[in-house]
């Protein structure tokens, strides 16, 4: 899953897939099996255009059941008992995330630099 950063109002179904690194395809068929949280803005044509809200509701999806594996029915259950609890440990996982990947950037920025020294 690519980081998000809110950069327009409206995203395309791809785009979002995109940024998910998932098919269009799950992407729909999430809309239609959690339809409660997931609900796109429809043109008037029907072309699909996601909110900020509807990109976050799919983070939480992605992380219960790509990330935790949970099934569907698991997933739906797990959002119906305790919603709060799911987007606050994705918070948390999203965060963690974030913070390795700065991390790896900087140890790369080290060792890079490190290299540059012993060479000097």
């Amino acid at each position: 899953m690519k980081p998000f950063k809110q950069e327009k109002i409206l995203y395309s179904i791809q785009e979002v897939a995109e940024m998910f690194d998932v098919n269009a395809s799950l992407l729909r068929y999430w809309e239609k099996e959690f339809n409660s949280i997931i609900r796109p803005y429809r043109s008037e044509k029907g072309t699909r255009q996601y909110r900020e809200e509807d990109i976050e509701a799919i983070r939480l999806v992605y992380h219960l059941v790509k990330e935790k594996g949970l099934t569907l029915v698991g997933a739906k259950q797990k959002l119906k008992d305790n919603k709060e609890s799911v987007v606050h440990t994705e918070e948390i996982v999203h965060l963690l995330k974030s913070i390795r990947s700065e991390l790896s950037v900087l140890k790369d920025e080290i060792e890079e630099m490190e290299k540059h020294v012993l060479n000097d």
